[in-house]
């Protein structure tokens, strides 16, 4: 008995399966090696917009100080710094501090959200300080938390 249809060609099936399998296994490793790379991407323009904020934020800080305008420093401190601290209270302690005639802002650490900070005094004496950031939940901005 013969069937109604002609059977299928035996010769190259298993290329074809191989080939066909190959290019459906590179397809996967495209979009998979596509999304990994994008998520290093992002992870890396993150940290790399934490420093730049970071530093941002802490060269504003010290800027209003050398330039005495306690107003615009507290502006730069973040949430927790205000209630702790009030505007008129910070204001009287950082007049009240030996005057700041020059800083260096140094390098980020996103890890820690610390900046290192060189100081100098206006009688000439020089100072390591360290500022610690946080993010502002509003803004998703960094803010300078405290200063030590």
């Amino acid at each position: 008995m013969a069937p109604p249809f002609a059977a299928p060609p035996t010769e190259g099936g298993r290329a074809r399966l191989w080939l066909g399998l190959g290019v459906g296994a590179l397809a996967v490793l495209l979009c998979c090696g596509g999304g990994g790379a994008a998520i290093v991407g992002l992870a890396v323009s993150n940290v790399q917009a934490i420093e730049e904020q970071g530093r941002t934020v802490t060269d504003d800080y010290y800027q209003a100080l050398v330039e005495k305008d306690w107003s615009r420093a507290y502006d730069r401190l973040c949430d927790d710094a205000q209630r702790r601290e009030p505007r008129p209270e910070f204001e009287q302690r950082v007049a009240a501090e030996p005057p700041i005639s020059g800083y260096r802002v140094g390098r980020v650490d996103a890890q820690t959200l610390t900046v290192p900070v060189d100081v100098t005094l206006s009688g000439g004496k020089r100072e390591a300080q360290q500022v610690t950031l946080a993010a502002d939940p509003q803004t998703g901005g960094m803010e300078v938390c405290g200063v030590s």
